[in-house]
């Protein structure tokens, strides 16, 4: 099926919509009027529940089909980011500071859009819960859903994510087989020294030169401890030590982002980050204290679940249009939590802005309403795709 003709009669009022979204960015956990709007439309499209304040500010919309049959979960994310926007559109963010420079305005736009035209079919045998998600700007809100009973309170069996895309062509979407986005950790790193006169070094233990050491003994555990086939990255992102010249600090911290699609890397890593701190500060006769927090898992697709939204994208924009050889991406998304708890898949929506220099977390970014029949539609296909048909 193309996109239906529906959606396309409606496609005004949804980018009405997205840009009144737009206009109002709320930050992790403080999307109530976000989630107000949302929850009012779905009770406007006669779903037969509407559950708000799941996992904070959390909203599922449930909607029976004709007939009983498998339940499964479509999830759109809320969150703004704390940026200020800088793309000079009529409907810009009005909260200084906030801007929704990811595309979730759009991701919210798009799923209810899916709710509203099968609401009004229902074509379906089973029940759809579309999930509205705050916090996934690395505050874990789908962590949070689930912990708020997502999953015991809504027989979900298969859960579906999309993100948009600006690096891919409109009207086309990728789909991976596996790992899509990477885990994302991070870590704290303080070597502790002795302080003393900068033109007297000897009488001191100087953490800045360590910390210089570790910069690059960390990069090894990439370049030389990890199978090249296996993607990881450890970054460094910020080193703070002392105020003067001519003093040497009594400690340095470093702070710092690792990323792995598997989690055995994972893992490795952490301990290897650990142990090298550790014994790089011995050898410079210093102490380390490493804090080091997991973040968000890797987001993998199942396989199965994969070809059946490879499959509905297809009934929306063709085979051709479906990417399915693109390498994940080194990002990372909190949807991989609901992944660890049902079998589902995430997939990529392109959008076609990054030529013009609207590309994520840009202060310049501004979703392509163009876009919005396009995922609008897949949401639709892969209800028809997983749920068996319902005539009247």
């Amino acid at each position: 099926m193309p996109v239906p003709n529906r959606i396309a009669e409606f496609h005004d009022e949804l980018v009405a919509w997205r840009r009144e979204l737009h206009r109002f960015p709320e930050l992790a956990f403080e999307e109530r009027r976000t989630a107000e709007f949302v929850a009012e439309k779905l009770r406007a499209f006669g779903l037969d529940e509407v559950h708000t304040h799941i996992g904070g500010t959390g909203v599922v919309g449930v909607l029976h089909g004709r007939r009983p049959g498998p339940c499964i979960g479509l999830r759109a994310d809320m969150d703004a980011l704390p940026i200020v926007e800088a793309s000079g559109v009529p409907w810009a963010s009005q909260v200084p500071g906030r801007m929704h420079a990811c595309g979730h305005d759009g991701h919210v736009t798009m799923l209810l859009g899916a709710a509203r035209l099968l609401a009004e079919t229902r074509h379906f045998a089973g029940t759809v819960c579309f999930i509205f998600q705050p916090a996934e700007e690395g505050a874990a809100g789908a962590k949070r859903m689930i912990e708020d009973g997502l999953f015991a309170r809504f027989p979900i069996e298969r859960v579906f994510g999309l993100h948009n895309w600006p690096w891919l062509p409109r009207g086309t979407f990728a789909v991976h087989a596996g790992p899509v986005m990477a885990a994302a950790d991070r870590f704290d790193i303080v070597l502790c020294g002795r302080g003393c006169h900068g033109a007297m070094p000897h009488v001191g233990r100087d953490p800045v030169t360590a910390a210089a050491a570790l910069v690059q003994a960390l990069q090894v555990l990439v370049a030389r401890e990890t199978d090249p086939l296996a993607s990881a990255v450890v970054t460094v992102g910020s080193i703070h030590a002392g105020e003067a010249y001519n003093v040497v600090p009594d400690r340095a911290k470093l702070t710092g982002t690792v990323r792995a699609l598997e989690e055995a890397v994972r893992q490795r890593l952490e301990d290897r980050i650990r142990q090298m701190a550790h014994q790089l500060a011995a050898a410079f006769d210093l102490e380390a204290e490493v804090d080091y927090r997991l973040g968000y898992p890797p987001t993998v697709n199942d396989r199965a679940e994969a070809e059946r939204a490879a499959q509905a994208a297809a009934m929306v924009v063709g085979e051709q249009a479906v990417r399915r050889d693109l390498p994940p991406c080194m990002g990372a998304e909190d949807f991989a939590f609901m992944l660890q708890e049902r079998p589902g898949a995430y997939v990529w929506l392109g959008t076609g802005s990054a030529a013009e220099g609207r590309i994520l977390h840009s202060p310049l970014y501004d979703f392509d309403d163009e876009s919005i029949p396009y995922g609008a539609g897949y949401w639709v296909a892969i209800v028809e795709t997983c749920l068996p048909t319902a005539g009247t």
